[in-house]
């Protein structure tokens, strides 16, 4: 069901007072005035706390900086009628406001009138919550963009190929309606046409659009899953579904992956591995901080999640890597925060479970010991993957790999057997910190690094596996049972 039918449904059913959550508050009013013109005969009126009421000359200015003078008015008002009130909910404090909303509520069913409360947050107080249904705006979706980029072309008097036309709508998807016409404008004054070369300019917009929630960042990176040495069973299942987002994937019939949950060993990838995909299936990447999405108002961790959810929505096709989830919702239960961190798991499970959109998502965890055991059941995750210490071989393919990096043409000059042999329990992350302190070292003596160099790095790294040999002992042991599927 779309915004405008739920929209339609809630009226018809005489819901009291709607309150719709959107930072786009034109476009709504616009879509709402055009939707009561044509399906319904209510009147509308407008009001906010500076300008006061206004989409009718007889109430036109009443009620300025008088949101409870607001309310007087409106119980005086036989319907039907739309009453949009912008930005109510920062009134809210007002123990009188909340009152009289109550005894409002009798009125405004048998009145025929409808509150629509309006804000680009969500905050309704317990008080209120029987009384008040929430509805969400969604942002702009393809076709709504592509109007609009038709619209803002026609004004230039230039006609563009679909594929360019194409390619703008997918870049801006995740963008406001607004925020589309700002950055197209800009793209107009720079380059006097829209084409191909806009495309990073529009996506550097939309960088900046997902930095300002302080929830998600866009991440841009060139590795790929060559240049992660080993895993090859993890690699074999990340190739099978390479092709899962494609037109000719969802005419086969096949579902959307729903991701991967990717656990062991400090230092052995995890993070690279989410990059590379995004890099190969060449989808955008999105980092959550899950440290983030925990705020200290009441209901602001539940708001961020949901706002999390929409944003990458609306982003899909996309990535969505989430580093280091046990330290979010380890311990579940057994923290003193009056149940937000339940909540908030809560929200994230179902939304795992439930999604129908095509979003890949990685979580990683150093410990998956620490996590909830309703995390790991099929239908979170479509596969979870150990990944332990690098065996011989793989030694050797990292050290092949990052000597390749630095020196592509006298790598193979470097005795790579020979040092995978010696640092036996380091992981990659330990090896290519060997190949840097060698690097220093030679450096500092004014000459190329040798493979002698290396083995001396080697010899002053203390790795993971022996300062947390017990640890990572028991890790291993356990991913051995094979209650985990391995990635090597």
């Amino acid at each position: 069901m779309n915004f405008i039918q739920e929209f339609e449904l809630l009226l018809k059913s005489k819901y009291p007072i709607i309150y719709i959550n959107t930072s786009e508050e034109d476009r709504l009013e616009y879509i709402i005035t055009q939707f009561i013109t044509k399906k319904f005969n209510f009147n509308i009126l407008y009001w906010d706390f500076v300008e006061g009421f206004s989409g009718n000359p007889n109430y036109n200015t009443l009620a300025i900086r008088n949101p409870s003078s607001a309310l007087d008015i409106i119980k005086d008002l036989l319907g039907p009628y739309i009453i949009v009130l912008r930005d109510y909910n920062l009134f809210f404090s007002d123990n009188a406001i909340l009152r009289k909303l109550r005894n409002l509520v009798v009125h405004l069913k048998n009145a025929s009138v409808t509150l629509v409360i309006t804000s680009c947050e969500i905050k309704v107080p317990i008080f209120l919550t029987e009384i008040i249904t929430i509805l969400k705006f969604p942002l702009p979706n393809e076709y709504e963009i592509k109007q609009e980029i038709l619209k803002i072309c026609s004004f230039s008097n230039q006609t563009y190929p679909i594929e360019i036309l194409n390619n703008l709508v997918r870049v801006c998807k995740g963008l406001s309606l607004d925020r589309i016409r700002q950055v197209l404008c800009k793209v107009y004054v720079k380059y006097g046409c829209i084409n191909n070369v806009c495309l990073d300019f529009i996506l550097n917009e939309k960088k900046q659009v997902i930095s300002e929630t302080q929830i998600l960042e866009f991440l841009e990176n060139d590795l790929s899953l060559s240049d992660i040495g080993g895993l090859s069973e993890l690699k074999n299942w990340l190739f099978l579904r390479s092709n899962s987002f494609s037109d000719q994937a969802l005419l086969y019939g096949l579902p959307y992956p729903k991701g991967l949950l990717l656990t062991g060993v400090q230092g052995t990838g995890k993070s690279m591995i989410a990059k590379a995909i995004a890099n190969d299936w060449q989808l955008p990447l999105l980092r959550l901080d899950i440290g983030k999405l925990f705020g200290g108002v009441i209901g602001e961790s539940e708001f961020r999640i949901r706002r999390m959810i929409e944003i990458t929505e609306s982003l899909s096709p996309c990535i969505l890597w989430i580093d280091e989830i046990d330290k979010g919702f380890g311990g579940i239960g057994t923290t003193n925060d009056s149940g937000t961190t339940s909540r908030v798991f809560a929200t994230f499970i179902t939304w795992l479970s439930e999604k129908t959109s095509p979003i890949f998502i990685i979580a990683t965890a150093n410990n998956i010991h620490y996590l909830p055991p309703e995390l790991l059941r099929k239908g979170r995750f479509d596969e979870v993957f150990f990944i332990g210490l690098p065996s011989l071989q793989e030694r050797e393919e990292i050290f092949q790999l990052h000597l390749s990096k630095v020196r592509s043409a006298t790598w193979f000059s470097y005795d790579i057997k020979y040092l995978s042999k010696l640092c036996d329990s380091f992981s990659g992350a330990e090896i290519k910190q060997a190949i840097i302190d060698a690097m220093y070292i030679a450096f500092n003596e004014k000459r190329d690094f040798n493979t002698q160099d290396i083995i001396i790095a080697i010899k002053n790294i203390i790795p993971l596996g022996q300062s947390h040999k017990k640890e990572l002992d028991s890790i291993q042991n356990w991913a051995a049972t094979g209650r985990i599927r391995r990635a090597s």
